[in-house]
């Protein structure tokens, strides 16, 4: 019963650190994809790459700036994960 507890809080806290890890790109996608769209449906211009680059840039963006950030909270996550492993087999 043990052991379900405590890979039922590491499959919880491995959603949050996804969630913590997607969401600053998706949001920031969602807002650029959001003002491009208003843009466009104000000047009636229907370009399919003034979405993309844009959005590209922006994640590429995003990456550079918090990449150091999320790839240290998924690290740390792995290190608990490999920890609390060699707690349960032992």
């Amino acid at each position: 019963m043990e052991d379900s507890a405590s890979l039922l809080s590491l499959a919880d806290r491995m959603l949050w650190v996804t969630m913590l890890v997607a969401a600053p790109v998706l949001i920031a996608s969602l807002v650029i994809g959001l003002v491009v769209g208003v843009i466009q449906a104000a000047t009636s211009v229907n370009e399919q790459t003034l979405t993309f680059v844009p959005k590209l840039a922006v994640t590429a963006l995003v990456l550079v700036v918090l990449g150091g950030s999320m790839l240290a909270l998924v690290g740390d996550f792995m290190r608990d994960i490999f920890a609390a492993i060699a707690g349960i087999t032992r």
